[in-house]
């Protein structure tokens, strides 16, 4: 029966989440300070710590941090009445497992607690005083995954951890620029295939007539130019995983070949009579409608089947609103390592910025403009003269009572969004740059009809 450590100053909340949680077969310890938590912690273990932002005798998030130190094993969970992406930012940055705006339903509590216990603690082996470089290491790969905190991203990562163990074709699909080929990488470095060879190939980029060399390989003399044998990129993976991105840009012809590859297993190099037989897992990406593509007769069906067996949304980033700054956050870390730099953030002003900005070019473009920003900057923190054009004549394209921010006047700024959007939460949200479940909370937050 997992153990948890429940820090929250409003005793009869305490006491409902108690109630809530032992009833879901929790073992649960109630504290009502950061000075019984600590005291508790050095009593007794627990698998999950649940502790409120603002305490009265301590900040949640330093409360987190001393936990971290001391235990570095066990996840800890912050709930806030203050739904703030900034303090969400900061308190994942900090090594929070995940984060909780209140008031909250059970259901999403519950999976919170969840998905935290089951989350690998690939940390717990790295000594603390380690810590920091070992974090340093990793986020310098290419193929770092950043969790999100938004709805769409708990999906996507639900999404992911469910197929990875499998050997099931997956789609990505998915705007340009929202980083399909990092799901793939990821996919991959979760699979029982981690060890070997994951290969990336544009289809995009392939002349149609080369296309079955690069695939398959090709041997000595067989066409004009090809002076020495050649690998494909089918025996290159071979034992691990194949990632096909923009597949639906492969010529009708070159589809046939591919499907008959993955049906058989087997594959021919050009100029070859010797058939190859080939053990890979693929996945696929697209920013088009492959069904539409189907119909319209361009993509093959059955092709289309092949590798649809599991298929994952990639959001785009005005989806996932509340991973604007988490994003933000890990490229500036990111762009300083890169550039020499020691940037430490970015201004109240630029975060408003961001916050209104529909990003069309998604992680993408966020990331090559934090990088850029931070190149320019030459104090501790990124500010808005930095920042490319467009930012401002979209600003200046938006009349002042069509920016909505929820940095001031929360209450009031919903009731304005509403009212816009003829009561549409949908569209509401979408203003508000917030999860629809996040206006819902804040409805009742507030008491607005």
């Amino acid at each position: 029966m997992p153990k948890i450590l429940l820090i929250e100053d409003d005793i009869a909340f305490c006491k409902l989440l108690e109630k809530f949680l032992i009833k879901k077969a929790f073992e649960v310890t109630t504290t009502f300070s950061a000075t019984e938590a600590r005291e508790a912690v050095k009593n007794e273990s627990f698998d999950l710590i649940l502790t409120d932002l603002r305490l009265p005798d301590s900040d949640g998030i330093g409360l987190m941090s001393e936990f971290k130190n001391s235990h570095p094993h066990i996840p800890v969970i912050l709930m806030t009445g203050y739904s703030d992406v900034n303090t969400a930012v900061k308190a994942i940055k900090n090594g929070a497992a995940d984060y909780i705006s209140k008031p909250f339903n059970p259901d999403e509590v519950l999976l919170v607690i969840t998905n935290a216990l089951q989350a690998p603690k690939e940390e717990e082996e790295i000594p603390v005083k380690e810590k920091k470089t070992a974090k340093k290491q990793i986020s310098s790969g290419e193929s770092e995954f950043v969790r999100g905190i938004s709805v769409a991203s708990k999906k996507l990562l639900d999404h992911i951890q469910l197929v990875s163990p499998t050997d099931m074709s997956v789609l990505i699909i998915g705007e340009s620029g929202t980083g399909k080929e990092i799901i793939a990488k990821s996919i991959h470095q979760q699979s029982r295939r981690k060890d070997n060879n994951f290969i990336a190939v544009d289809c995009g980029a392939i002349p149609k007539e080369l296309a079955a060399s690069e695939f398959f390989g090709h041997l000595k003399g067989s066409f004009t130019g090809a002076i020495s044998d050649k690998k494909g990129y089918f025996e290159a993976a071979n034992g691990g995983t194949l990632f096909l991105d923009e597949i639906g840009n492969l010529s009708y012809e070159n589809q046939i070949q591919l499907l008959r590859a993955l049906q058989e297993r087997k594959i021919k190099p050009v100029g070859s009579n010797k058939e190859i037989n080939v053990d890979i897992r693929i996945i696929t990406a697209t920013n088009e409608d492959l069904r539409e593509a189907v119909k319209n007769g361009d993509f093959r069906e059955d092709l289309y089947h092949r590798i649809n067996e599991f298929s994952i949304q990639s959001p785009s980033l005005k989806d996932r609103g509340e991973d604007l700054m988490v994003f933000a956050d890990y490229f500036l870390e990111k762009a300083n390592q890169q550039l020499h730099k020691d940037v430490i953030g970015f201004s109240p002003e630029v975060v408003t910025i961001f916050q209104n900005y529909n990003w069309p070019g998604n992680l993408r473009e966020l990331q090559n403009c934090v990088k850029r920003a931070t190149l320019l900057t030459r104090g501790d923190f990124i500010e808005s003269e930095v920042l490319p054009a467009e930012f401002f004549q979209i600003q200046n394209q938006t009349t002042a009572n069509e920016v909505f921010s929820l940095s001031e006047n929360e209450k009031e700024t919903i009731i304005s969004a509403l009212s816009k959007t003829q009561n549409n939460k949908s569209e509401a949200a979408k203003l508000l740059k917030i999860t629809r479940k996040t206006l819902y909370n804040k409805l009742k937050q507030y008491n607005i009809e």
